[in-house]
């Protein structure tokens, strides 16, 4: 079994716990101190949050800033349009941005944020059919129907 840890740099711990927790992730406390917070998105996917200089001690490259840099764009699905929505609402209330409009592409609806330090999160809605049969046969096959 395969377990997604994706480390994430922040200037406020607390405020981090406390946004992330806002939609929906735990805390996993074996595995939080004051350098890092261990988000618990499901059984296998995790982010850790880590201070800037706590995790200037995992490499020798310098740490980007995610207020003016993108490293990286994580996406994390959901069970429905709905679901992204109130996810993305979550976020907006407890100090995240939405830097796009939402996306709605007739196979896959998706929302992009910001969390208060600037890492980019995305929540995604795909059907299931078109996760099945790829975007282009089930786009024909609504076309048809």
């Amino acid at each position: 079994m395969t377990h997604i840890f994706v480390n994430i740099p922040t200037n406020d711990l607390e405020k981090a716990k406390t946004f992330y927790t806002a939609l929906g992730a735990d805390i996993n406390p074996l595995f939080t101190d004051e350098n890092a917070a261990c988000v618990v998105w499901d059984d296998n996917v995790f982010f850790m949050v880590v201070t800037k200089d706590y995790l200037a001690t995992f490499t020798d490259k310098p740490i980007a800033d995610p207020k003016s840099v993108a490293q990286t764009l994580v996406a994390l699905s959901r069970e429905s349009r709905e679901e992204v929505d109130t996810t993305v609402q979550a976020a907006l209330a407890n100090g995240g941005t939405e830097p796009k409009e939402p996306q709605d592409y007739g196979f896959m609806y998706s929302r992009q944020l910001e969390d208060p330090d600037g890492n980019i999160v995305e929540f995604v809605y795909m059907e299931p059919q078109a996760a099945e049969q790829g975007p282009d046969a089930y786009m024909a096959e609504q076309a048809q129907a």
